[in-house]
């Protein structure tokens, strides 16, 4: 997960972004971050996903 400093830079310079414009040093900074965020959601996520059991109820009382 992104550390709470990268996290709080992503959102100053989302803000600076929709407030005033970024210079395009602040929007390479500005995409790396979310790169990197976006990287580290989508790994989570796919962890959350892969941890989900299906159980089919039409299935659960049925014996082979």
């Amino acid at each position: 997960m992104l550390d709470q400093k990268k996290l709080d830079e992503l959102n100053r310079l989302a803000r600076k972004k929709k407030a005033a414009g970024l210079s395009e040093e602040e929007m390479k900074q500005l995409n790396e971050l979310r790169q990197e965020y976006l990287s580290n959601f989508r790994k989570s996520f796919r962890g959350q996903l892969d941890s989900i059991i299906i159980v089919d109820p039409e299935e659960e009382g049925e014996e082979s």
